[in-house]
């Protein structure tokens, strides 16, 4: 067929950088610090309940909404954390990974001719997934090295055909962490003009350096008209369950809920059974800050002394890095492939996550959620850089 029949809802969408850089990661024999998954196991405890719920008949379809005891020890954990009781009947939401409850979300709120707000830089994911709908991604960026949002300019962005504003704490891939004035100023600009929030929220608990995240679920005002998404890929370093859930109020979850029956009606039952064995001890994410940020620490350490300058990593388990007194002639997409192809270390350019790039971006960003076997080998190569 030379032509398709139908008109493309994302003409301008090719492979992710994600893949792209994995793929030339493999090709080269360089290590992967671009993607962000661990290279190393999840609990044992965790994929040990894995298999006893698929040995026990575990195997059938879950429930829509989630498992029962799944949605109830999420609701339990949500009450240590902020102090307030959920409804794990009519607030909670079981997903097939974050980015599911993503698009269920701003496929459920907008429609053709709707805008959505974005903050750049963004995660690679919001902006087709709002194109899907007809609707528009106004692009509101966040500038280095300090990446504080301009909460002027994000209301001045505002139109009568906004609808939502999608925001992302921790955020990745600048990887700051928000303060409760941030979420003051967002409060106040969702009321003045009536908006929903999608607050991205899967790093909740890799927060660094004994700052502390402040979520949309424990500010009284944005928890009625958010949802927050998160991900227990990122939580229990086990990406490849694609699995996640989604915080809403009673009647935006309903609405949710249509969608998401139709999209992929339940989530993996043995998966959701280990899950919830896993909850229980809330040691397993009560500990994540003070895993990753020795991880961080041995990175940075090894970049600072090739050369790199660093932009600090507040939150996620992302470093930035400004190769300026390195290359301060190759864009960051082509320092990037040369860093890769030459010395054997996989990065994400930065600028993949504006729509607009600022002039002159000299930024990459590498990911240490790995063993620290692997981030020595990785600062070996990077100190030849």
């Amino acid at each position: 067929m030379s032509q398709l029949p139908f008109t493309s809802k994302l003409p301008d969408v090719g492979t992710t950088i994600f893949s792209v850089m994995s793929a030339l990661a493999q090709q080269h024999g360089a290590i992967n610090l671009s993607q962000g998954f661990p290279d190393y196991p999840c609990h044992p405890r965790l994929t040990q309940a894995l298999g006893e719920a698929a040995q026990l008949g575990h195997n059938q379809y879950a429930p829509m909404p989630g498992l029962p005891a799944l949605r109830q020890a999420i609701a339990a954990k949500l009450q240590l954390q902020h102090g307030s009781a959920f409804d794990a009947d009519a607030e909670i939401t079981v997903t097939a990974g974050a980015t599911q409850a993503l698009f269920t979300t701003i496929a459920a709120v907008l429609h053709p001719g709707d805008a959505a707000i974005v903050l750049d830089p963004s995660y690679d994911s919001y902006a087709p997934a709002i194109a899907a709908q007809g609707a528009q991604a106004i692009r509101v960026p966040i500038l280095p090295p300090q990446f504080a949002v301009d909460w002027e300019r994000v209301e001045a962005a505002v139109t009568p055909r906004t609808r939502l504003i999608i925001v992302n704490n921790p955020n990745n891939p600048s990887t700051s962490v928000w303060g409760t004035q941030d979420l003051a100023q967002l409060a106040a600009i969702a009321e003045r003009h009536n908006l929903l929030v999608l607050a991205d929220e899967v790093y909740e608990h890799l927060v660094l350096d004994g700052l502390q995240h402040h979520s949309v679920l424990a500010h009284p005002a944005l928890r009625q008209r958010s949802v927050a998404v998160y991900s227990f890929g990122k939580t229990f370093h086990a990406t490849g369950w694609k699995v996640g859930y989604m915080v809403a109020p009673a009647a935006i979850t309903a609405e949710l809920r249509k969608l998401h029956q139709f999209l992929v009606f339940s989530v993996s039952t043995p998966a959701q059974h280990a899950l919830a064995a896993h909850l229980a001890d809330a040691s397993h994410w009560q500990g994540l800050s003070a895993f990753f940020q020795p991880k961080r620490d041995l990175l940075a350490a090894g970049l600072s002394q090739a050369g790199f300058g660093l932009v600090p990593s507040q939150g996620t388990y992302f470093q930035l890095a400004d190769y300026s007194a390195l290359q301060p002639d190759m864009d960051d997409v082509t320092f990037a492939r040369w860093l890769t192809t030459e010395h054997g270390v996989a990065s994400i350019p930065v600028s993949v996550f504006y729509a607009q790039p600022p002039q002159g971006m000299r930024v990459v960003r590498f990911c240490f959620a790995k063993q620290d076997s692997t981030l020595q080998q990785a600062v070996q190569r990077l100190a030849r850089v």
